[in-house]
C-alpha cells in the first residue's frame, strides 16, 4: 500500500525519537519516500544524520538555510506529500497544532498539508491524560487529523501507563490503513465538459495555421475530475497523448468543429473546463489544391473564428465554466478582463515568460483568479495543477 507513496515524518524532542529511525526505515522498505522534517529540540534526541541517512533525503528543520539562504518551502512539502505523519508527537506540538501556532517548519507544514495527516503522541502519562491535552487532541480529531493511539508501558519517567509511542510496526500499518480508505467520489454524478489540445485550420490539403499545445494541461484536468468521480467528454484537438481511462473523448480538428462539439455537449453538462488553445483566426477560403510556390510574397486573409468559451458563457446559467489565460504581457490585466467577457467563474492565468510554465512541458506555473481573489501556485507537474484546479472547481459547486 505504501509503494510510491510520498510521505513527510515529522519528528518532535521526545525520548521516543529514537524510534524514528525504525519507523523510517520500515517506511522507505515498505516503497514509501520519505522527506523529514525535524523540530530544532528533536535534534536533541536523535541526529539529523541519522535520519537523512535511513530517509535518503537531506533533513529540514530550519525554513531556510543559513548558509545560501535556500528557502524550505512549507507550501512545496504539504503539495508533495500524500501523508504527514508526527511521530513522535509531543504535547507541546499536539498543542500548537490545535491551536494553529505556526513557530516551526513541522508547523508551517501542517498548516500547509492537504493530505492525511496522522499523528503518534508521546509523553508522560500525566501529560497524556491532563485535560487540556485531550481536549487538544478532540479538537485534532475534529479537524481531519488521525490519532494512532499511545500503548500503555513503562515511560522514561520510569512510571507504567498510556503515554508510550506506538511500535513503529504499528505506525506503519495505521498509515497503510489510512492511504488505504476508499473515500465516495466528491463529484460522483457530475458531468463535465472538458477541451484540450491545439485546433488546426487548414490553409490548403497540405499546410495549416496551429499552436504548441500538447494538450497535457486538459488531458491532466479531465483525468482529475474522473479520478473524483465526475463523467468527463473530453473535446480534443490534436494531440499525441492516450485517453484518460474512463473518460469519453471525442476527436475534432478546426476551431468550428470544436465549436459544435462543445454547443451541443453542453446544455447535458454541469460544467466545462476549457483548455484547448483555439485558433482565433482562420483562412478565409481553403484552397482546394496545394497551393504552389510562386514569384514574391504572398497574403493569407484570415476570419474570426467563432468564441466558444464566450458562447457557453452565455448558455451556462448556474453551471460552472473555467477559463484559461496564456499571456505574455500585462497578465493580470488580460485575465481579469478574460474573466469578466467569458463569464468564467475562474480563470487559470500562466505566462510564457516564466520558467517551467506553458507549453508542451510537464511542469506548470499558474495563478487561479476569480472575482474575489488571486492564488499564485508554485512549479509543479500538470498533475498537480490539475488538483488544484478541480478544488476550486469543488468549491464553487
Amino acid at each position: 500500500m505504501l509503494k510510491g507513496k510520498h510521505i513527510i515524518l515529522g519528528i518532535t524532542g521526545s525520548i521516543a525519537a529514537y524510534k524514528s529511525a525504525v519507523l523510517c526505515r520500515l517506511l522507505v522498505g515498505a516503497g514509501a519516500e520519505v522527506k523529514v522534517v525535524m523540530t530544532p529540540l528533536a535534534k536533541q534526541f536523535i541526529t539529523p544524520l541519522t535520519m537523512a541517512t535511513l530517509s535518503k533525503n537531506p533533513i529540514l528543520v530550519d525554513f531556510f538555510n543559513p548558509e545560501n539562504g535556500e528557502w524550505n518551502s512549507h507550501v512545496k512539502l504539504g503539495l508533495w506529500a500524500d501523508c504527514y505523519l508526527i511521530a513522535p508527537a509531543t504535547a507541546n506540538t499536539l498543542a500548537k497544532m490545535a491551536t494553529g501556532v505556526a513557530d516551526n517548519l513541522l508547523l508551517t507544514t501542517y498548516l500547509s498539508a492537504r493530505c492525511p495527516v496522522a499523528v503518534a503522541p508521546a509523553m508522560d502519562l500525566d501529560m497524556y491524560a491532563h485535560r487540556a491535552t485531550q481536549r487538544n487532541l478532540a479538537r485534532l480529531r475534529e479537524n481531519g487529523v488521525n490519532i494512532i493511539a499511545p500503548a500503555a508501558g513503562e515511560l522514561a519517567s520510569g512510571l507504567v501507563g498510556n503515554g508510550r509511542m506506538a511500535e513503529p510496526q504499528d505506525i506503519v500499518e495505521a498509515v497503510a490503513a489510512l492511504l488505504a480508505e476508499k473515500k465516495k467520489p466528491t463529484l460522483e454524478g457530475k458531468h463535465f465538459l472538458v477541451t484540450a489540445g491545439a485546433t488546426i485550420e487548414a490553409i490548403d490539403p497540405v499546410r495549416y495555421i496551429s499552436n504548441h499545445s500538447s494538450g497535457k494541461m486538459g488531458y491532466a484536468v479531465a483525468e482529475e475530475l474522473t479520478s473524483r468521480g465526475a463523467r468527463v467528454t473530453l473535446i480534443s484537438g490534436r494531440t499525441a497523448l492516450d485517453t484518460p481511462k474512463g473518460v469519453e473523448r471525442v476527436d475534432v480538428l478546426s476551431a468550428e468543429d470544436m465549436y459544435q462539439a462543445c454547443v451541443v455537449r453542453f446544455d447535458e453538462a454541469d460544467g466545462a473546463v476549457m483548455c484547448a488553445a483555439v485558433a482565433d483566426y482562420t483562412p478565409q477560403s481553403v484552397a482546394q489544391e496545394k497551393i504552389k510556390k510562386g514569384e514574391g510574397d504572398m497574403a493569407i486573409a484570415l476570419k474570426r473564428t467563432r468564441d466558444i468559451a464566450a458562447e457557453l458563457g452565455q448558455r451556462k446559467g448556474q453551471r460552472i465554466l473555467v477559463g484559461f489565460a496564456m499571456e505574455t504581457q500585462n497578465e493580470q490585466a488580460n485575465a481579469e478582463d478574460k474573466l469578466r467577457r467569458k463569464n468564467f467563474d475562474f480563470i487559470v492565468l500562466n505566462s510564457l515568460r516564466v520558467e517551467g510554465a506553458g507549453f508542451r512541458g510537464d511542469t506548470n506555473v499558474v495563478s487561479l483568479i476569480d472575482a474575489a481573489e488571486r492564488k499564485d501556485l508554485p512549479l509543479m507537474s500538470k498533475r498537480e495543477v490539475a488538483k488544484h484546479i478541480v478544488d476550486k472547481i469543488e468549491e464553487k459547486l
